[in-house]
């Protein structure tokens, strides 16, 4: 019984400890505007962090979280396509544009290493959105 119990436990208590069942790589979303022909990375990550900046993440983050969210959305609509994750994600990205005109659609990438290389796979698109 004791055993069980702290088979149970030591996963929340130690979350680098079997925490995640598989490691696979995260979606990636890129959103393009209507008119343009790139793609950019919505709520990309900060390229570097300052020792200030850091710790202050490590109690408060907001971004952090938009980002850990839309990560969640992305997997749930590459498993099964709702209109709920469909309608989130769009709605994070216009939120963070600095002004949202136009319509939009966005993709989810996923990046994984064969060999040596990075390889880009786009696993859903979705149709321009206003």
């Amino acid at each position: 019984m004791l055993r069980k119990t702290l088979s149970l436990l030591l996963p929340a208590l130690i979350p680098s400890w079997r925490f995640f069942k598989t490691v696979a790589p995260s979606p990636r979303v890129e959103f393009q505007l209507e008119g343009e022909d790139t793609w950019q990375e919505s709520h990309p990550l900060p390229q570097r962090l300052g020792l200030r900046d850091y710790l202050r993440r490590l109690v408060f983050s907001p971004d952090r979280n938009t980002q850990l969210y839309m990560v969640s959305l992305s997997e749930r609509l590459v498993e099964r396509e709702t209109d709920h994750s469909k309608a989130e994600l769009h709605r994070l990205i216009r939120g963070a544009l600095p002004e949202p005109s136009g319509a939009l659609r966005f993709r989810l990438v996923f990046v994984s290493r064969e060999g040596g290389a990075l390889v880009h796979y786009v696993e859903y698109e979705s149709g321009w959105l206003v």
